[in-house]
Order: C-alpha cells, then structure tokens, then sequence
C-alpha cells in the first residue's frame, strides 16, 4: 500500500483497499477466471458499486442516515460532535473537511483558478463557478411546488420554502427574535453586541456585514448598478430600484385600512396613518408649530432661519432643502418621470403627482382642526389654518409689516416700488 503521512488518506487507501478485497470475492463467487479479469472486471466493479451503493450500510445511530463508506460515516458524525479537525494557520478558522480547508486557504492567498467560460469572473472554488454560469444560462432546476419559482441553486430553494412553512427555528437569546436563517440571525446579534467588523477605508465608517459595506462604497464611487429599463434613471440599491419601479407600474401595495387609501411607499403609509390619528410628533422649539414628519418640521424652521444653504448651478436659485433644489434642477434637465396614469400628465416628483391625482379622485385628506373645511394637500390646510391662528409669516423688510399669506405681501411690496399695475394712461 502507497504511504502517506495524511490519516484521511490512509483511511481512504484502506477503504478501497477493502473495496478491492470484497471486490475480489464477488469476482470468486461469480467464477471470473483469471484470463477473464481484463475483459470482465470493469462491468463486475460497476454492478458491485452499485449494488454496495444500494445497500449503504453504514448508519448514524443519532439521525438514522446511511452511508457506502464507515469514512464517509465518520466524517458525518463530525455534524453532531461539532469536531472540526482541520485549522487554518492564517485566522484558526477550523473545518469538518480537509477540501474545506483547502478551498478556504484561498481567501488568504487570492487563488482564483475557476474561470467562466461566458465572462471574465475567476472563482476560488468549482462550486461557486458553477452557480455563477447559471445566470449565463438561465437555468434554475430546483423549482418550488407551492408557488412554481424556479431558483438556480437547491439552497435558494430550501431557504424560499420557509415562506410557505412560516419556519423560523432560529432564535436570539437577548430578545426572542425569530429567524428563517441562521446567517440573519448572527447579523441581528450584532444590534446586540454593538459588533460592526467592517469598516470603510474611506470615511472610516463601520458596518455589521460584507454585503453592507460593499453597498456603502457606492457614497463614494458613485456607482449605481440597478438600472431601470423604463427610463434609464440608476440606483446604487435593488431596493430603490424596487420602489421606483412603482412609478412605472402604478402599484399600490401598502393600503390604509381607514379610508382604503393605497400606496407605493411604506413609509407614505405610515405618515398618511397620523391624518387619522392627529398625531403630530414633531415639534419646532421656536414656535411650538408640531409636524407629521422631521422632514415637514427640518422644512418649516427655514421660517425662522431664512436659511437657503442649496443653490442651483445653473440659475443660481437657492433652496432651504436639498430635495427643493433636486426637484428644481429636473426644470433644467426636462426630466418629468411621474405620470398620471388617468390622464397622462407628467410631474418632476412624485408629491406633485400624488396631489395632481386627487384631481381625479376628490381625496381631501387634511381637515382643519378649527372648523370642517378640508383640503387635497398639506400646503393648503397649513396655509388655512394661519387664519385661526393669527399667524403672519410673510414680513415686509421695508416697512417692517406683516402678512398670513405670500400673495399678500408681494401686493403690498408695490407700495414701496411705486409699481402700480393698473393705472391707465388718459388721453389730454
């Protein structure tokens, strides 16, 4: 027997050796001559392989599953001893196999010798290689029975049909959190640990997974990946992608179970849901103004600051709020993504357009806490109810005069420009 210094080959070089003994016996019990052996033993090999694979008599006595080989058996037992006998020297991380092992040192030393044959992606294990060629092929063999999704790798599948048993068996001893999948969970342990192994070689910020810290570099590379084939427009996550997609699909999916209002954004919801509620939780320290939002209220104190920090490069206007001056620049770039599906009018947001829409619908959504009277937009019910309270926001800066309303001060302002509009020019 050829030696060798590694115990799990010379377990394996015992096992064939084994195989090659019984082998022997059942090209005796068939009566195989020695002349014959050349010829015959190949096809006598295959049917006693096969007829051993059959058998697979060796069992676990823990979970009851069988094996061809007391190696391959043993090497399972390691599932439920939890032994690891294989260590890398690099960062101690240990595996149940030494192929383990092996494809794992190439983590460290870089070592990508699988390359795909449609594209240039090099991979460091055949496994991976393989998944990887299935986007090149659209094959997705593992199919769900319940709802007939395809998935190109069977633990996609295995992971997707928790949805339809509603398993989640694995939880968080700090809280009882439950989740579908092991890899969630010790995610979710980091909120708990405060854990954030990843940081950013850029702006040093730290992350609690690879694949967060790979979508954070975008801030600062300014890649955006997730193009949208409907009007070109690219975002750096799926997810806003996702939302996006709405725009053109006209989806609702999140409705209020109030008044049966139905939106594309979960956080519209959310924010439509305190209409219904009157809760207003944010409040402006200057004058005790409360908001359905941070970004009503970050927008209301510019009244009091006058600050406008946003200036558009092209006509030099200036916004208080960034999203203000995004939404200006689309003048300049033409660019009007929102359309109504009712009567095929375009908008540069999508505010503009959820306000257009109750044009057609009716929807008046604000009320007045003073008296009945009710409103399509926010706006209009803010700017009505400085009629109950007095309030007048608009300060002429000649005079020192106030007004409730913007029109209002603008008339006034032609007192001081000796503008007068409507004066008429008689004939002497």
């Amino acid at each position: 027997m050829k030696h060798t210094e590694d115990p799990e080959e010379q377990r394996e070089l015992m096992e064939e050796s084994e195989e090659s003994e019984e082998l022997s016996d059942v090209e005796e019990e068939h009566h195989v001559k020695p002349g014959e052996k050349s010829l015959s033993r190949s096809k006598t090999k295959n049917t006693f392989l096969k007829k051993r694979r059959a058998n697979k008599y060796f069992t676990c006595t823990q979970c009851g599953n069988s094996f061809t080989t007391k190696h391959n058996l043993e090497i399972h037992m390691r599932v439920h001893t939890g032994e690891k006998p294989f260590s890398c020297d690099q960062c101690e991380k240990s595996f149940t196999r030494k192929q383990h092992l092996e494809g794992h040192m190439r983590i460290h030393t870089g070592e990508k010798p699988y390359k795909c044959s449609h594209c240039d992606k090099r991979f460091s294990r055949s496994s991976n290689l393989k998944t990887h060629e299935m986007i090149h092929t659209g094959e997705k063999p593992h199919t769900c029975d319940q709802c007939g999704k395809s998935f190109s790798i069977k633990s996609l599948l295995k992971r997707h049909m928790k949805i339809h048993t509603g398993e989640k068996p694995f939880s968080c001893d700090h809280c009882g959190k439950s989740f579908s999948q092991s890899s969630s969970l010790n995610l979710h342990i980091m909120i708990h640990t405060g854990e954030k192994p990843f940081t950013c070689d850029q702006c040093s910020k730290t992350f609690i997974s690879a694949s967060h810290l790979k979508t954070h570099m975008r801030v600062h590379t300014g890649e955006k990946p997730h193009l949208c084939n409907q009007c070109g427009n690219s975002f750096s996550h799926s997810a806003s992608l996702k939302k996006h997609m709405r725009i053109h699909t006209g989806e609702k999916p999140f409705t209020c179970h109030q008044c049966g209002n139905s939106f594309s954004q979960l956080a519209n919801l959310k924010k439509h849901m305190m209409i219904h509620t009157g809760e207003k939780p944010f409040t402006c320290v200057h004058c005790g103004k409360t908001f359905l939002s941070a970004s009503h209220l970050k927008s209301h104190l510019t009244v009091h600051t006058k600050e406008k920090p946003h200036s558009c490069s092209v006509c030099g206007k200036s916004f208080s709020q960034l999203p203000y001056l995004h939404s200006h620049q689309k003048i300049h770039t033409g660019v009007r993504e929102y359309m109504c599906f009712e009567c095929g009018k375009t908008f540069t947001t999508s505010n503009n357009l959820k306000q257009h829409q109750r044009i057609h619908t009716g929807e008046k959504p604000y009320k007045c806490s003073q008296c009945d009277k009710r409103f399509s937009d926010s706006s209009s019910l803010r700017t009505h109810e400085r009629i109950h309270t007095g309030e007048k926001l608009h300060t002429c800066d000649q005079c020192g005069k106030s007004f409730t309303f913007k029109t209002h001060l603008k008339l006034h302002m032609k007192i001081h420009t000796v503008e007068k509009p409507h004066h008429h020019n008689h004939a002497k």
